[in-house]
């Protein structure tokens, strides 16, 4: 019972740091990758789908990414995309190629990314709180109905602590990595 509960406690607090991790990595740095594109959408043939799926997406180098569409007729629409995107993007296309510059971040954008950073971590750690509180409760809930002992609860309520403990500091170290990334110049 016991470890059933810790156990699906455990792979939904895994599953809330990765999705903290792929946020984080929709915020862009000063550096180019390939995952900053992934959340675009664009218009193929009436139907919204991401920009990977109608293109090869490339390191150019260290500060352009390259989207080369697999239909000649996707060129515009691809680029219309990037460019109408939250991202802050200025495409621009070179035959069947679209090169897609990393503008410099200033120090004030830096800090505003900064602090969307750290409400996506604040964000994580009460998805990964409110876990616990379920673990927990079910566990006062099989108490209540005598298919655990107090012993059981208690130990039981320790470990649950204990793994988000380690998720929570999971997320703290991402979010320290995520801040060094963004303010390297």
């Amino acid at each position: 019972m016991i470890s059933e509960l810790k156990s699906t406690a455990e792979k939904k607090m895994k599953k809330s740091v990765e999705a903290l991790n792929n946020d984080l990595g929709k915020i862009r740095t000063g550096r180019a990758h390939t995952g900053l594109l992934d959340h675009v959408m664009v218009d193929y043939y009436g139907s919204m789908v991401p920009v990977n799926q109608v293109a090869n997406v490339t390191l150019v180098d260290a500060r352009t990414i390259g989207v080369q569409p697999w239909e000649k007729n996707m060129v515009g629409k691809v680029e219309k995309a990037i460019r109408d995107s939250d991202l802050g993007l200025n495409p621009a296309s070179v035959g069947e190629l679209i090169r897609v510059p990393m503008p410099m971040l200033t120090e004030e954008r830096r800090r505003d990314l900064i602090k969307v950073v750290k409400q996506e971590g604040e964000a994580a750690k009460v998805a990964i709180r409110n876990l616990r509180r379920d673990a927990n409760s079910s566990m006062k809930d099989a108490l209540k109905d005598k298919l655990i002992s107090e012993d059981e609860d208690r130990r039981g309520q320790d470990e649950i602590q204990k793994l988000t403990d380690k998720y929570i500091a999971e997320v703290d170290a991402l979010l320290v990595q995520k801040e060094q990334d963004m303010m390297q110049v």
